[in-house]
């Protein structure tokens, strides 16, 4: 068309026209080679791409490759994956489940499994406007789509109320029932899958085993308040043991599960109304065992770094790497304070503080592990000059600076923060899109925390109720933390101190056999160096110092964190001591002398990445995968004793440790 607009007139095709002017001419020419992509006359380049372009050529070529990846994994046949670990690693062991059955081993004993904190899935039943659309969908668990399209939606349907502890006006998140509430955390993360799927190996099947599934976020008395979750385990248990030729139960909890599952087994005997009111004989009638995995006992250290600051080791890191993306309001996002806001709502969170005080977990000067043993070479219990030159003050659970965490107690000044006045805001609430108790604090209420120095586990929860009054006043109507002086008191028949196994006893049932299942091997979280953030708007005022390093002279300090032997999770001294010395034998917490055993599995990485999570981990949910493990359970529930597993495997120094604290038994 550009050609015909150069012509004059009508002019035929064997005639041409005349031409108005040559540059005209020359113009339309460049056009032209332009349109068909053609370099002009003087050498100009072609048409540049733009950032767009390359964007969405990349995420072009990103999305070819996946689906012909996924094309190719859907075709290729079922035993192609071990057909390549096998070329690389050998031949692979037989699953537990198929090796057992090959030895003549068959279901016996019904199994039920309780689920630990986080990994039970929780779906909405009642919601406010944004929720819509998600009537019992996952709002835990499963791929946390919504946590993605709608999160100040999920946080706030995830928390509960700050006064109650139970559920905020117009909002019901109920637990997911069946096997499949805690089978998978996500897509292609077990937690209980495998150990199920062996089960099944062996004969096991749905009517066979049970989920005791509960909202892990409520106190544990609250769970039956509300959704009488504990009645509905005292039930199916009893029907299960009915419909099972009279087998007991073996009972398999698995980390805060432990503590949930301590409750239960007082709650079950004691009287109505606080009670289940089965009478005193009941765990004897109907728990062949209880076989705890990554059971935090005593509590454990992350759940004071958790509630104090939002932090462990692995959110510190991420806090210092990018300061200011995680706790500032960038945005208008502050992901810290929406966490510490909503978990500050989760009073099972505070079962979980560590419990016995100072005689457990040790004070200023000392502590039960008494050196550090967290380097690649193990100290030696013979080697006095290493363990001195690594003496580790693990008691001082929470130090503000380097120095004070080394500094004997004598040189350190303390300042009692307790009657310290709040006050000075350190910034207008209203200025926050989040307010966490901090914005009442004040300068002056967080400058007396910092001029304190250092606390121990006692001393933390003088520390929480300063900090966090309304979680404290909830947490100590429904958990406490000491050692009972005399169980026959009376006080001791409340319910809040049937998780603590220190200030309640043990069943009256000597046929039943206690299990401590648990990873050893892996550096794990036992105590932190603080520092002050900086005073301005919206902080969470108080951070795990990641420069405080101790180097080679104190490898166990890494990041502000000081760690010793255990699961990642649960150090051994909580997982253990129990089973080692507080219940071995007849004690005052175990009056009829429940035999316990002590099962360690030494954490050995996966050796490639075809094996996955590994199967001999030691961490504290990939443990959930270790054969060794998946074995010893199979067994017990098969009809095994304790004795024929061959008692206790220890690879730690859990019973020098436990001989160290000076317990009256």
């Amino acid at each position: 068309m550009s050609f015909l607009r150069r012509r004059k007139g009508k002019a035929s095709d064997s005639e041409p026209a005349p031409i108005e002017d040559e540059s005209e001419i020359e113009q339309e020419n460049q056009k032209h080679k332009q349109k068909q992509k053609l370099p002009s006359k003087d050498g100009g380049k072609p048409q540049k791409w733009s950032c767009v372009d390359s964007c969405c050529w990349f995420i072009g070529f990103i999305c070819s490759i996946w689906w012909f990846l996924l094309f190719l994994y859907n075709a290729m046949p079922a035993s192609f994956p071990q057909f390549v670990t096998e070329a690389i690693t050998g031949p692979l062991s037989d699953p537990p489940g198929v090796k057992l059955r090959k030895e003549g081993l068959v279901a016996k004993h019904p199994v039920v499994f309780v689920p630990g904190i986080v990994t039970g899935g929780l779906e909405l039943w009642e919601g406010h406007q944004c929720a819509d659309g998600l009537f019992r969908k996952r709002l835990w668990g499963g791929t946390f789509g919504e946590l993605y399209k709608r999160p100040l939606c999920w946080a706030e349907h995830m928390s509960l109320d700050n006064e109650t502890g139970l559920d905020p006006s117009g909002i019901r998140v109920r637990p997911v029932s069946g096997l499949v509430a805690a089978d998978y955390f996500a897509p292609g993360y077990f937690v209980w899958a495998v150990l199920i799927a062996n089960l099944a190996r062996i004969g096991y099947e749905e009517k066979t085993m049970y989920m005791a599934s509960y909202d892990w976020r409520l106190s544990f008395q609250n769970t039956e308040v509300r959704d009488q979750t504990l009645s509905r385990i005292k039930s199916n248990i009893e029907l299960m043991v009915a419909t099972n030729g009279g087998n007991k139960v073996v009972v398999i909890p698995h980390s805060m599960g432990v503590l949930y599952f301590l409750h239960f087994m007082k709650w079950v005997e004691a009287p109505a109304p606080m009670g289940g009111g089965g009478g005193s004989d009941w765990c004897a009638k109907h728990i062949r065992a209880v076989v705890n995995i990554g059971g935090p006992f005593l509590g454990v250290p992350k759940a004071v770094a958790g509630l104090f600051s939002i932090e462990a080791r692995d959110i510190a890191v991420a806090r210092a790497f990018a300061p200011g993306v995680l706790d500032k309001d960038v945005f208008g996002l502050q992901t810290l304070q929406h966490m510490m806001r909503m978990t500050r709502t989760w009073d099972s969170t505070m079962s979980m503080i560590p419990k016995g005080g100072d005689t457990i977990w040790g004070g200023l000067d000392w502590s039960p592990e008494g050196y550090c043993n967290c380097s690649a070479k193990k100290v030696k219990n013979n080697d006095t000059n290493t363990a001195a030159e690594n003496r580790v003050n693990y008691g001082r659970i929470i130090s503000f600076g380097k120095d004070v965490a080394e500094t004997h107690s004598s040189k350190i000044e303390m300042i009692d923060f307790r009657d310290a006045v709040k006050g000075n805001n350190l910034a207008n609430a209203t200025h926050c899109d989040v307010w966490t108790e901090y914005h009442e604090m004040g300068v002056g209420g967080v400058k007396a925390v910092a001029d304190y120095k250092v606390y121990t586990t006692e001393s933390v929860l003088d520390l929480f109720r300063f900090v966090a009054p309304k979680l404290m006043t909830r947490g100590d109507a429904h958990f406490s933390y000491g050692i009972a002086n005399n169980l026959d008191d009376p006080e001791y028949e409340h319910f809040k101190y049937w998780s603590n196994p220190l200030e309640t006893k043990l069943p009256n049932a000597p046929d039943m056999e206690i299990y401590s299942l648990y990873g050893v091997g892996i550096p794990t979280e036992r105590a932190y160096v603080y520092k002050l953030t900086p005073t301005a708007e919206c902080y969470i005022p108080f951070q795990i110092d990641t420069s405080a390093e101790g180097g080679s002279e104190n490898p166990c300090l890494k990041g502000g964190v000081f760690s010793s032997d255990g699961d990642e999770t649960v150090p051994v001294l909580s997982a253990g001591f129990m089973c080692a010395k507080g219940w071995r034998g007849k004690t005052r917490f175990n009056p009829s002398g429940i035999p316990t055993y002590i099962r360690e599995y030494d954490h050995a990485p996966p050796a490639n990445l075809l094996e996955g999570r590994g199967t001999q981990s030691g961490a504290h949910v990939d443990i959930m995968g270790n054969f060794a493990l998946i074995e010893d359970v199979l067994r017990v529930a098969a009809g095994a004793k304790g004795e024929d597993l061959g008692g206790d495997k220890v690879h730690s120094d859990i019973f020098k440790w436990s001989e160290n604290i000076n317990l009256d038994l």
